[in-house]
């Protein structure tokens, strides 16, 4: 059995920080505290003197192989945005393309502390296999797109499902369709009921735009969250992205529902779509985790630039006490983990996946250290990340991921490439 001893880190508390060791056994946090010379035998021992350990960042949304369209199309509307630029663009990328593209994407999360996403995209095997390669986790949404797919394709997703094709110890599959302006509601119930008899959580987009709304209006007599409690996928196994517009009713019917609201707050101000309602959530008892959306949309894979905004704008809304930093890093760690089913991850807890992050207590950002969440989340930035740990396995050491600068290369040439065609 692996295992790692890190030695005389800092961890933080509500009632402030303490200094102790940190065994990782497998791919468990197995002891934190005391660490006997017999539980820590053949340990790669870790001096880590003037860091803490913070749990890794879950990103509860994103389209990871959209790095390639970085900066592409910006500055315009949601649905112009989509069908103008993005969807044409995206007809050009092959499997290779996705490739180079999620391996882009991980190691941009990887260096920003990000240990697992929830994506949905298309060429679903192709990020299977990077995930496995880059060694962090994932939630795999496998697409639906009634106007992007043909029904051949559709069924060819069921199938697939249906086989739990590419499932492994840190990959899992979601169903995905897309949101309701892109699937009606026969196949929205289709997925409903598919993913409830194979065990499966859903995600989806859901109310990002005014324009959104009032199409579902016009079309089906019914805001999209009633929608989706009508095809029968609104519960406690869906995860919702940006949620930015509901009506008191919709609230409380998606509250009631138990289903998690993934906040996009980067990408919804970029995009103009609005101003997800974070105090409104919280006090209604939602449950609430974040995401960053795309990288052409964000323009960044960033939780850290996530969590503080989505604080920053719950003060905003609800008063300076609104959204404390414990409970800010509560949503973009272990909030969004729960929502894709990883009950035992997102804090350093006994028991639970090793996934953290070494901080550098003496970068700059981090100094005074008056209190160390608070640092974390106001004050820091992903430069004061050294080393990202993920199912008990260094991903990112020093600073430096293998093989970080070929990946870099080949996503310059194969973005380059696809502009010119």
């Amino acid at each position: 059995m692996d295992k790692i001893l890190l030695i005389s880190v800092v961890v933080p508390g509500r009632d402030g920080e303490k200094v102790v060791d940190v065994l990782i056994a497998g791919n468990r946090f197995a002891r934190i505290g005391k660490v006997s010379p017999e539980e820590s035998l053949g340990a790669e021992v870790v001096d880590c003197s003037g860091f803490a350990i913070l749990p890794a960042f879950y990103n509860g949304h994103t389209h990871a192989a959209m790095t390639l369209l970085r900066g592409y199309a910006d500055d315009m509307p949601l649905q112009k945005w989509l069908q103008e630029y993005i969807w044409p663009f995206e007809a050009k990328l092959t499997g290779d393309d996705i490739d180079v593209a999620c391996r882009l994407a991980l190691l941009e999360m990887i260096k920003s502390g990000t240990v697992f996403f929830a994506d949905m995209y298309w060429h679903r095997e192709r990020t299977i296999k990077v995930v496995g390669e880059m060694g962090i986790r994932a939630a795999v949404g496998v697409t639906f797109a009634e106007s992007l797919m043909t029904p051949e394709q559709i069924e060819g997703n069921f199938k697939f499902l249906a086989a739990h094709t590419g499932e492994s110890e840190r990959v899992r599959l979601a169903v995905a369709p897309h949101s309701v302006y892109t699937v009606g509601e026969a196949l929205l119930k289709r997925c409903a009921d598919f993913a409830r008899s194979e065990k499966f959580l859903v995600h989806t987009h859901l109310s990002e735009t005014l324009k959104e709304l009032e199409d579902c209006e016009r079309q089906y007599g019914c805001s999209p969250v009633r929608l989706l409690e009508r095809a029968g996928m609104l519960d406690s196994n869906l995860a919702a992205a940006h949620c930015v517009h509901f009506s008191d009713d919709d609230m409380k019917a998606f509250v009631d529902s138990g289903a998690t609201a993934v906040l996009n707050p980067n990408s919804n101000l970029k995009l103009a779509s609005g101003i997800p309602p974070i105090d409104r959530l919280l006090r209604s008892g939602a449950n609430v985790a974040l995401g960053t959306d795309g990288d052409s949309s964000n323009n960044n894979l960033d939780m850290h630039e996530e969590m503080k905004l989505a604080a920053l704008l719950a003060k905003v809304q609800g008063g300076a006490e609104t959204l404390p930093a414990h409970d800010a890093l509560k949503m973009a760690t272990v909030n969004s983990a729960r929502a894709y089913g990883l009950e035992d991850a997102g804090e350093i807890r006994e028991g639970f996946l090793a996934d953290c992050l070494l901080v550098d207590l003496n970068n700059e950002r981090m100094v005074p250290r008056h209190n160390l969440v608070s640092n974390w989340v106001y004050a820091a930035d992903s430069s004061c990340i050294d080393s990202v740990i993920c199912n008990g396995k260094f991903v990112m050491r020093g600073h430096h991921v293998d093989g970080e600068e070929e990946i870099i290369r080949e996503a310059e040439a194969c973005a380059k490439r696809l502009a010119a065609n």
